[in-house]
């Protein structure tokens, strides 16, 4: 790709971007969000066309005005966004547009076989015959995977491939990738995750403000040196100082069960704690979560909130309770993608600013307005869509959301997915800030590091049971993956 540029509404969103892909080489390409990365990756799959520079396959230059010339040329993409219909089965996911025949007649088992095999080559166990509505965030990533395979691309572009996968997971991802590099095929890998960067990549391309920053081999740089490049700046420890004034229990959950996702799960919440949940995709940690919040009704077992039994029936009734829960997909059940910051952030609230019906608007924008400054949330102005703010900037008005309604339980599910470095290090001061000032906060993450970095304590759950729970200072990546498979 040469000299590419992009605007769009008379704003630059690249500017002179070269970007080169050899044969057979896992090439990463990093930035801040809204640096461009994305945007580069539509061009090339055809969603977008440049408006300057030109595209080369093999030393030829390319038109590629649409998804469909872009797969013909052997470019497959799996999108940040999962891009599935939820009410169709995996096989049917994996085969849409291009369903086997026989004789004229589709061929449903052809597409099952066809599934079992892609499923096969990333050694996981997925029922091809599920509807996509009734799988986890994780198990339709899987499938994004699966789907771009099956059409045996030469160029394969990965937009943040393991936001929601586990350690295990990742690293059955990893084997595979591997594999495609001895086949000839050409990654591309957009990452937030430097470690990942590190440990799979050949060669990287730094963006930064939509421009060319650098390109070099990744053995040349180290992770500080990459999140250095691109934020452009220096930046400091990542994780900030543990919590060490610990209270009272806040939160005590005994025996319980919710067939078929959890059974028989127990653990304790202080004030001023943080306790992390560890454990593969299935293991039942966010549906353990949803059963606590009230969004699915558990077979048995308590709930003791600040030592008192308490029967959560929905959410509204968790919220009453001073509970909050920010969940794994903030775009889907987060936030109103369509409201503004300020509908968004207000909402758990409303009974505190509404009288009779009717809601007191000078005081919404002030309490709205307090919460935006103290998260330092960036954005042109309070009535701008929350869908047009950053992916950090959107886990922030998550946050602001749940502080506005006076929330004293905090559960916060993949809370820096799919977020660069810069703004992973905002987030994981303000849930140290969440604790110091005495909230009990659980973290559901995939990402190890993060649990030992920010956690007092880290239970872990394998299908559905609570294996064993680590103090983090003794914890080790090794110690929780053990748990977590069962061994």
């Amino acid at each position: 790709m040469k000299a590419i540029s992009k605007s769009f509404h008379g704003i630059t969103v690249l500017h002179n971007v070269h970007f080169r892909l050899r044969e057979g080489e896992v090439h990463a390409l990093v930035g801040e969000n809204g640096a461009g990365k994305s945007t580069l990756m539509k061009i090339l799959a055809g969603i977008y066309e440049p408006e300057e520079g030109e595209v080369l396959l093999r030393g030829q230059k390319v038109y590629i005005d649409s998804p469909t010339v872009s797969q013909r040329l052997g470019i497959s993409v799996i999108h940040q966004e999962l891009n599935l219909v939820p009410y169709m089965t995996v096989a049917e996911n994996i085969f849409l547009g291009r369903e086997p025949n026989k004789k004229g007649w589709l061929s449903y088992d052809h597409m099952v076989k066809g599934t079992v095999q892609l499923l096969g080559q990333l050694g996981l166990d997925l029922n091809p015959k599920a509807y996509v509505h009734s799988l986890s965030i994780g198990e339709q990533q899987i499938v994004e995977i699966a789907k771009a395979l099956s059409i045996h691309a030469d160029i394969l572009i990965m937009d943040e491939p393991t936001a929601v996968l586990t350690e295990y997971e990742a690293s059955k991802l990893f084997q595979l990738i591997e594999k495609l590099k001895k086949q000839g095929v050409g990654i591309v890998y957009i990452s937030h995750r430097l470690s990942e960067i590190k440990r799979v990549c050949d060669r990287m391309t730094v963006l930064r403000d939509g421009q060319l920053v650098t390109t070099c081999d990744t053995d040349e740089v180290t992770e500080r040196d990459i999140a250095n490049l691109m934020v452009g700046r220096e930046l400091q420890n990542l994780y900030p100082e543990k919590p060490d004034r610990i209270g009272n229990e806040v939160l005590r959950v005994e025996k319980l069960s919710k067939a078929p996702y959890f059974h028989n799960v127990s653990f304790r919440l202080r004030r001023g704690e943080i306790v992390g949940f560890a454990g593969l995709i299935g293991a039942g940690r966010t549906e353990l979560v949803r059963a606590i919040f009230g969004d699915i009704r558990p077979d048995a077992g308590k709930v003791y909130v600040q030592g008192e039994e308490v029967h959560i029936r929905s959410p509204a009734n968790a919220i009453q309770h001073g509970i909050g829960f920010s969940t794994e997909d903030r775009k889907k059940t987060g936030l109103f993608m369509d409201l503004s910051v300020g509908q968004n952030v207000i909402l758990p609230s409303l009974n505190n600013v509404s009288r009779m019906s009717f809601v007191n608007r000078r005081r919404e924008r002030a309490l709205v307005k307090k919460k935006v400054e103290e998260l330092k949330i960036k954005l042109n102005h309070l009535n701008q869509p929350v869908k047009n703010l950053s992916g950090g900037n959107q886990q922030k008005v998550v946050l602001a959301k749940w502080l506005l309604a006076e929330t004293e339980l905090f559960f916060l599910d993949e809370p820096t997915r799919g977020i660069d470095v810069g703004a992973k290090g905002e987030i994981y001061q303000l849930i140290a800030r969440l604790a110091a000032d005495g909230k009990g906060v659980v973290i559901i993450s995939s990402e190890l590091p993060e649990l030992l970095g920010l956690c007092n304590r880290i239970v872990v759950m394998h299908k559905g049971q609570v294996q064993g729970e680590l103090d983090a200072r003794e914890a080790t990546e090794q110690a929780i993956m053990a748990m977590a498979t069962g061994l």
